[in-house]
């Protein structure tokens, strides 16, 4: 199976922490997200990556080279004008062409993340697209989904209104996908949480849900990111 990690975006709500590196290489406990990411799909049994790049690219390359050094294979594809999570994804259309992952490499994942699991229950559900989920304490922040008592994908907000905070199960930005969904993505920019998973589900494509027991990371903003290298 290939993975595709996504890469490109600038982290510009980071303020001066991605000015001088792209948000990916951000370092917690040692390592950068990007390599914790790495070694995710290398446990998984996953060693065929691509990495999209746009902002400061060469950082990312010259830190991972051919993903040799960890026992991967590494290519890129640099993006002269940001494509979105779904446009990117697109891009690679001629190389994706069965099963593959998607990783949102800016997403901190525990390197330790079975993904056995989720794989599972997307072949067993036939699923086109499956969503890797986690429980969050403010969904504000995120795409929260409504599921079907078997997790089916019934409904995905992007970051929803709400009066006051409220917990729930997000979209944790890992997906498995079949080629088939590459069809339903336009050229050009476009978005997941906004275009993509909407319109799938409008289509009735079987789109499932994985709630994952393994916490994600996210480091959107400077408050978020002090507090992972805190916790």
């Amino acid at each position: 199976m290939k993975a595709l990690l996504l890469a490109a975006g600038k982290g510009e709500r980071l303020g001066a922490v991605t000015k001088m590196i792209p948000k990916p290489m951000v370092e917690i406990s040692g390592k950068p997200i990007l390599e914790h990411n790495i070694l995710m799909l290398k446990n998984a049994g996953i060693k065929d990556i691509f990495i999209n790049l746009h902002h400061l690219p060469e950082i990312i390359t010259d830190y991972f080279g051919d993903g040799t050094k960890w026992g991967v294979n590494i290519d890129y594809k640099y993006e002269e004008d940001l494509l979105g999570t779904s446009g990117a994804v697109k891009s690679f259309s001629d190389i994706l062409t069965d099963q593959f992952v998607v990783v949102y490499a800016d997403n901190l994942f525990d390197s330790q993340l079975s993904l056995d699991p989720m794989i599972a229950i997307h072949n067993e559900n036939q699923s086109d697209f499956t969503m890797g989920l986690c429980e969050v304490d403010d969904i504000s922040l995120s795409g929260t989904v409504e599921l079907t008592e078997s997790n089916k994908v019934t409904k995905l907000v992007e970051k929803p209104q709400t009066n006051g905070i409220i917990s729930g199960w997000v979209n944790a930005g890992i997906y498995f996908v079949e080629p088939i969904i590459l069809k339903k993505i336009e050229n050009g920019y476009s978005d997941f949480g906004y275009d993509v998973i909407p319109l799938l589900i409008e289509q009735n494509f079987n789109i499932y849900g994985y709630k994952m027991t393994k916490k994600v990371l996210y480091i959107d903003t400077p408050e978020q990111l002090e507090k992972t290298i805190n916790d």
